[in-house]
């Protein structure tokens, strides 16, 4: 015997679990991991390919545009990975609820900042006038 759906008519339709959004939230880790995939694989390939390179040939190459758009896309899908990964960590280990919310604040916050900072410095160097 099958055991009963304790969803409502209407979380049935829509598909909602209890919580509303875990599914969600598997699809974006999910997601993010096979972005990362070809993105890392290339980054390893042109980090093997510059090794040894001076900072003129550097910025040469990340002057272009698919090189310097393709680092922000690795920089957003690595650190949006990130703050999903550790929000599942806090809230999955911690149990009062304020420091819950607290600690995935800061996290997703920090994420948000080092995503940036990652960005900033791509375009940085690829609109510096090499020289």
């Amino acid at each position: 015997m099958a055991a009963p759906d304790m969803r409502s008519p209407l979380g049935r339709v829509l598909g909602l679990g209890s919580a509303k959004e875990g599914v969600e939230h598997w699809w974006l880790q999910r997601l993010t991991a096979v972005a990362l995939v070809p993105l890392s694989v290339w980054f390893a390939a042109v980090v093997i390919k510059l090794a040894g390179a001076d900072l003129d040939t550097v910025q040469a190459w990340i002057g272009h545009p698919l090189p310097a758009i393709l680092l922000a896309l690795l920089l957003i899908a690595t650190f949006y990975h990130m703050a999903l990964g550790l929000q599942v960590v806090v809230d999955d280990y911690v149990a009062a609820p304020l420091a819950r919310l607290g600690l995935v604040l800061i996290l997703r916050l920090a994420c948000f900042a080092l995503a940036v900072a990652g960005i900033f410095a791509v375009f940085s160097m690829a609109l510096a006038v090499p020289g």
